[in-house]
């Protein structure tokens, strides 16, 4: 393990291999899961990646009481015999939630900076990490019970005693303390529960002690409430620390009000210090309560908005219906009131059953607002945020991405049978919230039934309390519910499969055989019954759901399918189950709404002749508490922990199984060895997330985008893995080689890699034909040099405008270039696009009539090897020098050399000829030059700032500098191996010296990745030059035995060129290169190799791998 990754504990236990326990100690890190044992001379190691645990069990046997079941896709370890299993297993689960948290959306883990140190004289050690996690898990509790902010950590805890004036008596609980807030909760589940913001704090003091009230502590609110505490063990160490928080506070709400201007108060009244604030903000100012509609400075269209909730200025109540149920209505308000009146009102009241039971009977539509912000916790979120909201949508306005896009579809679809959305108030409303929320959290954006809910939410509570009810929804109470993948949605899924088969196990088998709780369950769970029962009874849920949580979803599923068992059980498929449950929720009725029932979507559709019982919702609630009450929250958490296990690497595998289906095709690899491709491919992406790399984690993983994109590396996750899987990588060249590789392989220049990119350039390494497989070693070396001080102009704008020919399209015509340029004809094999203004200009049209052109013509293209560039001589140097480094490794070492002396002799021969064909007329040179260079420029300019900024990249400057510098070290080496070639004197400009390789300098210019033992090199001083006596067919060049090394910045013949054509026949001309290149490459072995050398931790970049366990001994 490198030092990156982090020991976060470690237990003595058993791991049980076989039939045969092994003692030693299981390490728990970050990252992995590890266990060592030495015993009588064997050693036994086991190394797991969390992000690879499938399953995470504790499990109690007669013989073994205390087990730890841990499963991988391919194997299942058991631990056993520890001394304290409890905080085992729960720092287990807290490591793998860690882990499916970074595969779900990248979420790596920090370390928490802020925590206070240990006491010197704490009596038991504890690794920051531990204490860090511990905390952190404590914090998730707290907030989850009182449903406060995700920030928000807690302080301590004590336990203590709170008198509650409603029934004059002392209860049993524990305080929480926490940064901003001060919360109680009595022993006695569901008894008591408080919740008291330190905003609304005015006074903390300690009351006098006496023999019934030991050590009291009282607490005045702003609504003039006081709440006292009793039997704290430590006053006033407590009092000491709720003091400096509220100093904390009272700076925080200062600073808000300069900023923002106003300051709220619990009573949800705004003070303005500008009067320009008041038409701008979205809350009700105390001055225009009674007006109907105002101006909303934010839209620019000049459409209304509602200061209050669109239900009030949409009211539907049938006539003749009215005075019954209005009256209960008035008799529920009153109830509410009388509550407010014993309990108290707004955050700081008592919550207690009789809460609950009020929930229970209905919430007044007039109320419903107002309590949905209570007990969601949302009301704190918007009093401490004043203007947020607003600054959303002004940022948010007439900004357009794939969300919008989506909103806007989906808006005229949310309630259409509702009035107040069938006009553009409401429609502005629904837009408004639905936007900003998408650019409050882009990781979310916009997925379907967002709609749903929250044009219920708008229904009841004004826009900004709407917002804020949804970000509550979306991110606390229903978490990871709307994403992409709906990961949420699927986990209570399983979740609700699992309670189905415990409470209901005469249905379970039989829903299960009809696959009907997976279709059911999903629209239940994601739009809160709304889309599928009829409007008036659907509230009631919401209602329930804002004060029990999710436990009530889960409770009334159950009753759902517990009130149609025998029906379900005579259904034939599963179209008949869900029509017998679609007309069962069709209905259920709400007899005390004020409101005419809305026809639903089911009971349109339904043509049977005789209607359905009707079910009244109030009973259905109250039948799924007496049957299924039993359901605890923390229950739910944890099977939701066993399920998201599950659920995350399901979808990870099916995201494998649909790469490897779409790319099967491309490539010459079996499934098999894709798979494993992909799993190694993956490894390099999380391994580098766990310790650091080059760039950002978010960037190489983006589970919205296409499933080959998803995981993408950047070079030196691709130098590692060059290393290991590609043939070619011998020699110290290696890493300049996977440089000019990687760079071949971005098509779109970000500096990064998918799996098809990967997979492409190694299918053609490994299983290509001949052709392909030299086609792509001469592309790595054709393509031009990130700068161009380092590139000859002529070829370099020749290369490219090959690999950009598409953006220059309209100088073809002055600086001369072939037909081929002219009709954008390319290779087949990489496309490297740039996006430039002009590209950007395209319409999409015309980017898709590209895109069909060009996957038409890509067979054929393929096989066409005459519009390759030609390559200059100082990439035909770069190009020798890798076949030499190529062949260092290999059994016939010698006989290679020799022959790639003798096809190097061959094409220098025949730049030497090339050149007499390629001269131009002086004047079309002299009149196309400022053209040229002018093109050039700005070319690499674009290739610099926008596609391939390679000189800003550590990475790729580095391997290219050290492959710059590898050849002073093996010059003496290859130039060894470069004496035996043999030369012609084809040149008629010889004249009597080595003409072929002394240039004149007028020709020439430096290049500093020449070669220093390169046979085309001549150095400019006399006694570095190479003696040339006598050369003629026979003669063999030699190198003086105490002439130094060749300077390296060396000359450049500008004219000598040779196409890929020549650089193949020449090649086939060498039965040992044939052979070579034509040598089968067996690519599990490699594989099989690579994980080999992973687990014995010699990776580059990682010392673990895809579903690795060794054991020796």
């Amino acid at each position: 393990m490198p030092e990156e990754e982090k020991l976060v504990n470690y237990y003595s236990c058993s791991y049980w291999k076989g039939k045969v326990p092994r003692q030693g100690w299981v390490y728990l890190s970050i990252n992995h899961l590890c266990f060592y044992s030495f015993l009588m001379g064997r050693e036994a190691k086991l190394v797991i990646r969390w992000v690879d645990i499938t399953q995470l069990e504790k499990n109690a046997t007669l013989l073994f009481p205390d087990m730890i079941k841990v499963s991988t896709r391919s194997s299942e370890h058991f631990f056993s015999v520890f001394l304290n299993i409890s905080e085992t297993f729960k720092l287990m689960e807290q490591l793998a939630n860690i882990a499916m948290r970074q595969l779900l959306d990248n979420e790596g883990f920090e370390q928490d900076r802020s925590l206070p140190k240990l006491k010197k004289k704490s009596p038991k050690k504890v690794s920051a990490l531990k204490r860090d996690l511990d905390a952190r898990a404590k914090s998730e509790r707290y907030r989850a019970l009182f449903r406060l902010p995700k920030d928000e950590k807690l302080d301590g805890h004590t336990d203590c005693t709170l008198w509650t004036p409603f029934n004059k008596m002392h209860i049993l609980g524990q305080m929480f303390v926490s940064t901003n807030y001060i919360c109680f909760t009595s022993k006695e589940e569901n008894l008591c529960s408080l919740i008291i913001p330190l905003r609304e704090v005015t006074i903390v003091e300690k009351a006098d002690s006496s023999s019934v009230l030991p050590s009291p502590l009282s607490i005045s609110t702003k609504n003039r409430m006081t709440f006292l505490f009793a039997n704290l063990k430590d006053r006033d160490f407590l009092v000491q620390r709720i003091s400096d928080f509220l100093q904390q506070t009272t700076s925080k709400i200062y600073l808000d009000k300069n900023i923002s201007g106003s300051y709220i108060s619990s009573d949800d009244e705004v003070f303005t210090r500008s009067s320009s604030l008041i038409s701008a903000s979205p809350h009700k100012s105390l001055s225009s309560e009674s007006e109907g509609e105002r101006q909303f400075n934010l839209n620019d269209n000049g459409i209304p908005t509602a200061t209050q909730a669109l239900m009030t200025m949409y009211r539907r109540r049938s006539p003749e219906e009215f005075n019954p149920k209005l009256a209960k209505e008035f008799l529920k308000e009153q109830a509410w009131k009388i509550h407010f009146a014993e309990y108290g009102q707004g955050v700081c009241m008592y919550r207690t059953e009789k809460t609950r039971d009020l929930v229970l009977k209905g919430i007044p539509e007039s109320m419903r607002g107002e309590l949905w912000l209570l007990f969601s916790g949302a009301i704190n979120e918007m009093a401490t945020h004043p203007g947020y909201y607003e600054d959303l949508v002004e940022k948010s306005m007439g900004k357009y991405n794939l969300a919008t896009e989506e909103i806007e579809r989906d808006l005229h679809r949310s309630l259409p049978e509702h009035p107040a959305f069938q006009n553009e108030m409401g429609i502005a409303a629904l837009r408004r919230v639905l936007t900003a929320y998408a650019f409050r959290n882009p990781n979310i954006g916009y997925c379907q039934a967002m709609n749903i809910v929250t044009s219920v939410l708008l229904l009841y509570a004004k826009e900004e309390e709407a917002f804020w009810l949804l970000v509550a929804l979306c991110e606390r109470m229903l978490p990871d519910y709307y994403n992409t993948r709906v990961v949420g949605a699927l986990v209570d899924q399983g979740v609700f499969e699992e309670l189905a088969r415990d409470y209901i196990p005469q249905l379970y088998d039989c829903m299960q055989d009809l696959g009907v709780i997976s279709t059911i369950s999903l629209s239940w769970f994601l739009t809160l019954f709304l889309s599928v029962m009829p409007f008036e009874s659907a509230v009631v849920v919401v209602d329930c759901f804002f004060c029990e949580g999710i436990k009530v979803i889960f409770q009334l599923a159950l009753a759902v399918l517990e009130a149609n068992v025998d029906k379900l059980l005579n259904c034939k498929d599963d179209g008949e189950a869900m029509t017998v449950l679609g007309r069962y929720l069709d209905s259920v009725t709400n007899k005390d709404s004020t409101l005419p029932p809305i026809p639903h979507l089911h009971s349109l559709l339904s043509d049977d002749v005789e209607p359905y019982p009707e079910v009244d919702i109030f009973r259905l609630i109250r039948s799924s508490y007496e049957k299924f009450g039993s359901i605890r929250a923390d229950l739910i958490e944890q099977m939701r922990f066993k399920q998201r296990l599950k659920v995350i690497q399901t979808l990870e595998d099916t995201t494998k199984r649909n790469v490897v289906r779409t790319i099967v095709t491309e490539t010459s690899f079996t499934i098999d060895e894709l798979e494993e491709l992909y799993a190694l491919f993956k490894a390099e992406h999380l391994t580098s997330c766990y310790w650091g790399g080059t760039s950002n984690a978010t960037e190489r993983h983006d589970p919205s985008l296409p499933y080959l994109e998803q995981y993408r590396i950047d070079f030196e996750q691709f130098k590692g893995m060059f290393a290991l899987l590609f043939p070619w990588a011998c020699g110290t060249h290696s890493d300049v080689l996977a440089a000019r590789l990687f760079r071949l392989l971005d098509e779109n220049g970000d500096l990064l890699i998918n799996f098809r990119e990967f997979v492409s350039g190694l299918s053609a390494a490994c299983h290509g034909d001949l052709t392909e497989k030299l086609k792509l070693l001469y592309k790595m070396h054709v393509l031009p040099d990130p700068s161009p001080e380092q590139e000859e102009p002529d070829s370099a704008f020749e290369a490219t405008q090959y690999f950009f020919e598409d953006i220059t399209p309209d100088c073809t015509h002055v600086v001369g270039l072939d037909s081929r340029n002219k009709h954008g004809v390319d290779d087949g094999f990489v496309t490297v696009s740039l996006k430039t203004d002009k590209v950007g200009k395209k319409s999409s049209q015309e980017n898709r009539n590209y895109l069909k052109m060009w996957s038409q013509e890509n067979k054929s293209k393929a096989k066409n090897t005459k519009d390759l560039p030609k390559l200059n001589q100082g990439q035909f140097i770069e190009l020798c020098k890798t076949m030499y480094n190529m062949f260092s490794e290999d059994p016939n070492e010698q006989d290679l050399y020799h022959a790639t002396a003798a096809v190097t002799s061959l094409l220098l021969e025949i730049g030497e000829v090339g050149k007499l064909f390629s001269t131009q007329p002086p004047s079309d040179t002299e009149s196309s030059n400022s053209c040229s260079k002018a093109i050039q420029g700005q070319l690499f300019q674009k290739k610099e700032q926008h596609q391939y900024p390679l000189e800003q990249h550590k990475a790729f400057r580095d391997s290219l500098v050290a492959g710059e510098e590898e050849a002073a070290g093996t010059d003496s080496a290859l130039g060894m191996q470069m004496e035996d070639i043999k030369l012609e004197d084809s040149s008629p400009r010889d004249n009597g010296a080595c003409s072929s390789m002394l240039i004149s300098d007028d020709d020439t210019k430096d290049d500093s990745s020449m070669s220093s033992y390169s046979v085309l090199s001549a150095g400019s001083h006399e006694e570095e030059k190479l003696h040339c006596e006598d050369i003629g067919e026979d003669t063999v060049l030699v190198r003086s035995g105490h002439a130094p090394a060749l300077r390296r910045s060396t000359s450049i013949d500008r004219d000598w060129a040779i196409t890929f054509e020549q650089f193949l026949a020449s090649l086939l001309t060498e039965p040992a290169l044939v052979r070579y290149f034509d040598k089968p490459v067996s690519m599990m072995a490699r594989i099989t190799n690579a994980k080999n050398i992973r687990m014995r931790g010699k990776p580059i970049t990682s010392a673990s791998d895809y579903e690795i366990s060794t054991m020796s001994g």
